[in-house]
């Protein structure tokens, strides 16, 4: 009897034995799997990480890309303009020396006093001619009575008259033009000067007192 007891005895230590080790070796598994479940976790952001790090560089580049090609395409646009208004403004400047020899032909045909009708008809085309530069942004250059602006009057001649300011423009010898707020070709204009006598006084002075010096 008691040599079975023994034996059962035996039997039930060894099997909580082997449980204990069963539970001891699960556990140190359930650890083990958890370390390497923080670690690929780690490995998981750090791969992450550095993903969003690369999308970002390759997000900026192509910001950058986009902005130069943006900046290339409104480059490219403004020199089309600029090309646009160049051979624009050469045509224009053109027509409206056409639009001279117009106005002196009816000036001429007028002198001549043709019919009213083809006069009529002259001045008609004018006007047309007229209303074409202006609907391309042609505008006339004020110029009588203006100061005189090197930038938009060329001076021809002077005229001496005390009663007028400096540089005031007292004739127009042809009509200078403005494109698109630019020079299209610049008035010829004749300006009005006041005679300095006081300057001429001392110069004769001068020259008197020279000529005393001689003798």
């Amino acid at each position: 009897m008691s040599y079975e007891n023994d034996s059962c005895n035996d039997l039930n230590s060894n099997e909580k034995n082997n449980n204990e080790g069963n539970f001891e070796n699960e556990r140190n598994q359930d650890v083990s799997n958890q370390e390497m479940l923080e670690k690929e976790l780690i490995d998981v952001k750090k791969e992450l990480t550095k993903a969003q790090e690369l999308a970002k560089d390759y997000l900026d580049k192509l910001r950058y890309t986009l902005a130069d090609y943006d900046n290339y395409r409104k480059q490219m646009e403004r020199q089309l303009e600029l090309k646009i208004e160049s051979a624009k403004a050469e045509f224009l400047s053109k027509f409206v020396n056409i639009k001279d020899d117009f106005i002196r032909t009816i000036e001429i045909a007028n002198n001549d006093k043709l019919d009213k009708t083809v006069m009529d008809g002259l001045t008609g085309i004018l006007k047309n001619i007229d209303s074409i530069l202006a609907a391309e942004g042609l505008k006339t250059i004020n110029a009588i009575g203006e100061l005189f602006d090197p930038n938009k009057h060329d001076v021809i001649s002077i005229t001496y008259d005390d009663k007028m300011q400096d540089n005031t423009i007292i004739k127009e010898i042809r009509t200078g033009y403005l494109f698109n707020n630019k020079v299209l070709r610049p008035s010829l204009v004749i300006i009005s000067k006041r005679k300095n006598i006081d300057n001429a006084h001392n110069i004769n002075n001068t020259s008197d007192k020279s000529e005393d010096g001689e003798n």
